[in-house]
């Protein structure tokens, strides 16, 4: 599978077997180098990238566990 690492942009390949390597094969997926990963994961503990939408839709008076189980 061959993408651009999100980061730098740089061709990368997933590790295949049995497959010609055109592009730069890492083990960091989709990212090309550990670097890149690390960068990736900054931008999210600094939160410059959102979750545009709730990821929970129920309503807040909705219980969390269903009526019928024991406690």
């Amino acid at each position: 599978m061959k993408r651009r690492c999100p980061v730098c942009g740089k061709k990368v390949e997933k590790r295949a077997k049995d497959k010609k390597q055109t592009a730069q094969v890492t083990d960091f997926f989709p990212f090309c180098s550990q670097r890149c990963k690390l960068i990736d994961l900054n931008a999210w503990f600094e939160s410059k990238y959102i979750v545009s939408s709730p990821l929970d839709e129920r309503k807040k008076d909705e219980p969390d566990e269903p009526e019928n189980m024991l406690k």
